[in-house]
């Protein structure tokens, strides 16, 4: 299964792309980090973010997508940003019928690193030794992606059977 992982934010939006399966080493086909111009207008940016995603999920041809959900925070400015891009993550996701998922931060590292209090630089050393990377990927949004679609990787069977479990009810 291939996932694209995004970690969105309105500046700096990570991107990753994973391939994996049960009993298989994850492999990564791809990482990066796209940029909106900040004095750009905000119709603008998020056009410029919708092209940047869809050119990166066209060019890896995922199975599914995975969002990192919005989270409070105490700058409200930052929070309504993030939730913008989300929201653009997940339309590109829709407008191809492909499945996506969003998960919290502490689902992420938990499922990456088995412990939901992990910090970045933990979250780092396990996406590099997941991957066989020599080094963590660059910036931070990036290795964020990639934790964000390993975890969905793994998790992704479990929460098929439960949408199959309760559409037989």
């Amino acid at each position: 299964m291939r996932v694209v992982g995004v970690d969105p934010g309105l500046t700096r939006c990570g991107l990753a792309a994973v391939e994996g399966a049960p009993g298989r080493r994850a492999q990564l086909l791809g990482a990066t980090v796209v940029r909106t111009a900040p004095d750009a207008t905000l119709a603008q940016r998020l056009c410029s973010l919708e092209a940047q995603i869809e050119e990166f999920v066209d060019s890896h041809r995922p199975d599914q997508i995975a969002v990192e959900a919005v989270f409070s925070q105490h700058n409200t400015a930052t929070i309504i940003g993030t939730a913008q891009a989300s929201g653009v993550a997940l339309l590109v996701g829709g407008r191809r019928a492909l499945p996506t998922a969003t998960h919290t931060p502490t689902e992420v590292k938990a499922g990456v690193t088995g412990s939901g209090r992990a910090d970045k630089q933990q979250v780092a050393r396990m996406v590099t030794s997941i991957l066989g990377l020599s080094a963590p990927p660059r910036p931070v949004d990036a290795t964020d992606a990639l934790a964000l679609a390993l975890a969905h990787l793994w998790q992704a069977p479990v929460l098929a059977r439960r949408r199959l479990a309760g559409a037989r009810r």
